[in-house]
């Protein structure tokens, strides 16, 4: 049989976050695996006590002899975020930029993990050779160092792998998008499947470049009275670059907070990214200087509690505080799930008289990603007759789907996570059962959503818990009263009956009406309790909250 070539998302594809692409070469019973990224979304309220969310990659169980390597196309959360955790599942060696390698090394150690991930450093416009593959990284313009495009070349065919992109005319701190080189592999006579960024493909035109940002920064810099307070995403150095520049031309010294900004710019500046940028001051610099020569570099662009802009916006930092016509610029975008916590330290400042600006007052953040006259420019370079939209929501999806159908392209594959798409030799979805899911990181355990316990962590948010302890003797006879605690139910100090009063009313009615012998079956007894209490508390408050009989028998 002829050699295949296949895409198997098992992340990133129908969501934002979390990406992990799966290039396979072979025939169906004997192929060798490429990975591309290895990414993780967070948890939000809805996942009570989990911190991150990653891809279940129970397909690669019986697969780990056969992957040739992990290839990064960046250093984003969303991208390289889950190597440290899922890298024991696959241990394989890992591909990375200067600047994608030393992040992953300063997570390993911040985060105290016990192993080291075997990182080869690669450069931007390097060939890799593993196995049936052939890899080569294009740099492509993006809010963070050392972004590549991933050109892969196979025995079965060619693929493109955008990473995430935009055409940017002024990026700072990086180079721009590779056009020579995108245009040189879109001449080539053999087919090509194109696997793209769909982030930005609802938005019409252009994504604004850096350089206008860095434009607007230094202007409000120039124009603020009183201190200037900036918070960003910690990887994006070259809006880090655009701040400082401007600071300096407004003779302000850069006071950086928070480990993930100090971090993200030690690596910077050890890569020479930072030539011509004056040190950063820490923060304990910060009460001495002059209001009108401050420029604040911090964390806290997503709401986070404990980051620095949330601490400030309470009042509670230990080093940090604004006053009434002080200035803070969100230089950033909430992602999905944060506006709330965003919106709510937005609030705070303001009612304590602080400016706010954010990209609906002024041009202080662009999107990384290709708006839609972007993505007809990289078709138009490439000449792809197979479109694979991904990185993106059903409607992201979509949308570049219908663009690249509108622009002539041969083959759109619609795929999700854990479809399995044969890009060559023949553009067809394949009937392969492939697995897919998540993973919870809960505390330092890694498990399944069904071994979470987050189903149960979110009826306690929404019920609460009774806990009922009974001590019987032999003859099914009370010993002595029945415990009750209640957890997370209302306190009710002027009605006439409490939930102490119900609950004892239930446990009451339910020992009456049974008889002593049926009382001496335990679990029978535990059951008909949890069922009338949790049948009484619903009558009287109209929820149902967990209830746990403990019977011991004497």
């Amino acid at each position: 049989m002829q050699d295949q070539l296949v895409f198997v998302p098992l992340g990133g594809v129908g969501e934002i976050g979390m990406n992990f692409g799966l290039y396979g070469v072979g025939a169906p019973d004997d192929r060798k695996w490429l990975i591309v990224d290895c990414g993780l979304t967070f948890g939000g309220p809805d996942l009570p006590g989990i911190e991150l969310v990653m891809p279940d990659l129970r397909f690669l169980e019986d697969e780990v002899d056969n992957i040739v390597g992990m290839v990064l196309t960046h250093a984003h959360e969303d991208h390289y975020g889950g190597v440290m955790d899922l890298w024991p599942l696959l241990e394989c060696d890992v591909y990375a930029s200067p600047f994608a390698a030393e992040m992953l090394k300063a997570k390993g150690r911040s985060n105290n993990f016990d192993y080291e991930v075997p990182v080869k450093v690669v450069q931007q416009g390097d060939t890799i050779e593993l196995g049936p593959f052939k890899v080569e990284l294009i740099n492509v313009a993006h809010s963070i160092p050392e972004s590549s495009a991933l050109y892969i070349e196979t025995p079965a065919g060619r693929a493109l792998h955008t990473g995430d992109w935009k055409i940017d005319p002024s990026p700072v701190g990086n180079p721009p998008t590779d056009e020579k080189r995108l245009r040189e592999i879109g001449a080539m006579d053999a087919p090509l499947a194109l696997i793209c960024d769909s982030t930005n493909a609802v938005r019409d035109g252009v994504s604004p470049g850096e350089g206008e940002v860095a434009e607007s920064l230094e202007k409000l810099m120039l124009e603020a009275p009183n201190r200037v307070a900036v918070t960003i995403f910690a990887s994006n150095v070259g809006r880090m670059i655009s701040i400082a520049r401007a600071a300096q031309k407004a003779g302000r010294h850069v006071v950086a907070s928070g480990r993930a900004i100090h971090r993200t710019s030690e690596i910077a500046r050890d890569l020479g990214l930072f030539e011509g940028i004056e040190p950063f001051l820490d923060q304990d610099a910060f009460g001495y200087l002059p209001r009108e020569k401050v420029c604040l570099i911090c964390t806290g662009s997503q709401g986070e509690s404990r980051a620095a802009m949330a601490r400030i916006a309470r009042d509670d930092h230990p080093v940090l505080t604004l006053n009434r016509g002080d200035q803070v610029i969100f230089s950033s975008k909430a992602i999905p799930g944060n506006e709330k916590d965003v919106l709510d330290i937005q609030n705070m400042l303001i009612n304590q008289g602080v400016k706010v600006i954010t990209d609906r007052d002024a041009l202080v953040h662009v999107s990384g990603h290709p708006r839609r006259d972007e993505l007809r420019q990289l078709y138009n370079w490439l000449k792809p007759n197979v479109l694979v939209p991904v990185h993106g929501e059903a409607a992201h999806l979509e949308a570049q789907a219908e663009l690249g159908r509108e622009a002539g392209i041969e083959t759109v594959m619609s795929i999700r996570n854990g479809d399995m798409a044969m890009l060559y030799p023949k553009p067809e979805f394949l009937k392969d059962e492939v697995p897919s899911g998540r993973l919870y990181l809960d505390g330092d355990i890694l498990c399944t959503p069904d071994e979470s316990g987050v189903r149960e962590r979110r009826k306690l948010s929404f019920g609460g818990h009774i806990a009922i302890s009974l001590v019987i003797d032999g003859k099914g006879q009370l010993r002595d009263a029945p415990q009750v605690e209640l957890y997370g139910l209302p306190q009710l100090e002027d009605e006439e009956e409490d939930f102490e009063q119900v609950v004892n009313k239930a446990i009451d009615g339910t020992i009456r009406s049974m008889p002593a012998k049926k009382r001496g079956a335990t679990e029978v007894l535990a059951e008909a309790m949890r069922r009338a209490v949790r049948s009484e508390v619903n009558q009287f408050w109209g929820k149902k909250p967990i209830v746990k009989v403990f019977v011991h028998k004497v």
